[in-house]
């Protein structure tokens, strides 16, 4: 289960900031740390918000919110732009809504446990193993679950060397199953 549903300071005084910004809904598809820490519950900080995709995209984020924008400045944290990310095919329809409620044109969309797991394979760095242990143990994933969604909505979409994120997923599984 997703941790309490509460925003902390400084991410809620920054999005309720973004929301008094907005004319018309935004939705942000959340990704990263921000999504492991404030909706999983993980015991860590971040400094971005790390966003897959902003519907509709004709608001200009990145330069109200972005590394840099006045408002990154004045609370210590940013939007960021996952620009190189692969999510699974079908995560959009897996979505749950972070801190519903709270604004009133900004909903934050998160991608479920599986999912979050598979965006922080490419990467493969210490944080993102570290992330997606936490995730497999506390929210008790099974890894069948994982092993399916890899190959039927996640592999085909790789681009690059295949054999390497077949052999990370397997090293992955191998560490949150010992």
């Amino acid at each position: 289960m997703p941790a309490e549903n509460v925003l902390s300071s400084p991410w809620k005084e920054f999005l309720v900031e973004i929301d008094g910004k907005l004319n018309e809904p935004l939705e942000l598809h959340c990704v990263g740390g921000f999504v492991v820490a404030c909706f999983y519950g993980l015991a860590r900080t971040t400094g971005d918000l790390d966003y897959y995709t902003a519907v509709p995209a004709n608001f200009n984020l990145l330069v109200v919110t972005g590394e840099g924008s006045a408002l990154h400045k004045k609370y210590g944290v940013c939007l960021h732009k996952a620009a190189v990310m692969t999510l699974p095919e079908d995560y959009d329809t897996r979505l749950t809504e972070m801190a519903k409620g709270q604004f009133k044109h900004l909903r934050l969309l998160v991608p479920d446990p599986y999912d979050c797991i598979l965006s922080k394979l490419e990467r493969n760095g210490d944080i993102d193993v570290n992330d997606a242990e936490y995730l497999f143990r506390s929210q008790k994933l099974d890894e069948r679950v994982l092993r399916e969604r890899y190959q039927k909505e996640f592999r085909p979409y790789v681009i690059g060397d295949v054999a390497r994120h077949d052999t990370t997923l397997k090293l992955w599984i191998e560490i949150f199953t010992s």
